[in-house]
């Protein structure tokens, strides 16, 4: 999944053979180089997403904490959003609080959902560390996407980082009327995905490359990813296989996550059903085969 990238990473050093995870075959003809068996990391634009589609966990949190890290050129676009529409905000797909917490430092109330326990006990501790000013603003609510039931109203909902991705296909109608149900009139819903080039995918559907997990607490993790589309499911699944180093062992951890390919025209006719109404759609051409779209959307009123 994509959305516009912020900072680029730089590409990492070659994996040290001592610690390199042993990387899935390459499909035949892939176009991604290899350094001594390890495929080079893309260019940022070229990652594939915000891991909250499965819950991260605490042993994922470096990890998690890497595959966000280009992506936060987003926020200060949503915060100028919420200074338009005002708060309450409802940040879905919440995480540890890449844009919660930053909403909550500029003054506006927000109700952060995940269904990660440890993502959301992160994102009370930053807000707890910034100070009572910050924590009075922040609500938490752990709950499915796939199965949200709101109490509140909101003046702003978010689906950042492509979320709308991680939510079955089936369960997706059923979201967007329960966000434009909880939507104050003329509320706003805001909302990112990828859209990939289907021929692209048919002629490339497994993709993986490798990188080092950057990290301050003694350990050293690299980390190799396989990327696999199924386009008779319109899924994509990542397996992301690392290993970690310290002083007295190595562990090796696999980790997958699953999400949706995303139809656009099926997407705004569920958005239409629901009575959101397209306001703005930006499009940004991440590679030749596949785009980030941002679609901002309001209810009547």
């Amino acid at each position: 999944m994509h959305t516009p990238s912020g900072t680029p990473l730089p590409v990492m050093p070659v994996v040290p053979a001592a610690f390199a995870p042993v990387p899935p075959p390459a499909p035949a003809g892939s176009r991604l180089p290899a350094r001594h068996g390890a495929p080079a990391l893309p260019p940022a634009d070229h990652l594939p997403g915000l891991e909250s589609a499965a819950p991260a966990g605490e042993d994922a949190g470096w990890l998690h904490d890497a595959l966000l890290g280009p992506y936060s050129a987003d926020i200060t676009g949503y915060l100028r959003l919420a200074r338009r529409c005002g708060g309450p905000v409802l940040d879905l797909g919440c995480g540890a609080g890449r844009l919660a917490v930053p909403f909550a430092r500029h003054g506006f109330p927000v109700e952060a959902v995940d269904r990660d326990a440890a993502s959301l006990e992160r994102l009370r501790a930053w807000g707890r560390r910034i100070g009572p000013q910050v924590a009075r603003l922040l609500v938490t609510t752990r709950a499915d996407l796939a199965d949200l039931r709101l109490r509140g109203t909101y003046r702003l909902a978010l689906l950042a980082g492509a979320m709308i991705s991680a939510v079955p296909p089936q369960a997706r109608p059923g979201l967007l009327r329960e966000i434009a149900g909880h939507l104050e009139p003329g509320g706003t819903l805001a909302l990112d995905y990828t859209v990939h080039g289907l021929r692209g995918l048919s002629e490339e559907p497994r993709r993986s490359w490798a990188f080092q997990v950057p990290r301050f607490d003694g350990v050293e993790e690299w980390t190799v990813a396989r990327q696999v589309f199924d386009l008779d499911a319109m899924s994509e699944r990542i397996t992301y296989h690392s290993v970690r180093t310290d002083k007295l062992r190595t562990e090796r951890v696999a980790r997958s996550t699953e999400k949706w390919i995303v139809d656009p025209e099926g997407l705004a006719a569920e958005l239409d059903a629901a009575g959101l109404r397209v306001e703005r759609r930006r499009s940004h051409r991440l590679d030749g085969r596949t785009r980030s779209v941002l679609l901002v959307c309001r209810t009547a009123g």
